[in-house]
């Protein structure tokens, strides 16, 4: 899945003709990290997910959603480590997820 984001990611980017040396000075890191992202050669994390998204204007589920092919196991701890990190770094949570 990762490797998924990671081509969202380029293939967003490119839609809004933005450079990965823009993106990298936005976030504030080398083109060589960036580029490191795209190819999926670091696992993107929620921070990551949020600057990049941020940047590009979208939401984060635009490049990366949890795929129901993770199995029910795997979803609901994502679900929930999301939720912890979320209450833990005071970003409101929607109603209908609490």
């Amino acid at each position: 899945m990762m490797k998924i984001c990671g081509q969202n990611i380029r293939k967003i980017r490119r839609s809004k003709d933005f450079t990965q040396e823009y993106m990298a000075f936005e976030m504030g890191i080398s083109q060589k990290a960036y580029s490191d992202i795209e190819n999926s050669k670091v696992k993107i994390n929620l921070d990551i997910l949020n600057k990049i998204s941020g940047i590009l204007d979208i939401k984060p589920s635009d490049i990366c959603s949890i795929s129901h092919k993770c199995g029910t196991g795997d979803f609901e701890d994502k679900y929930h480590e999301l939720l912890q990190y979320m209450k833990q770094n005071n970003i409101s949570i929607p109603e209908e997820h609490l």
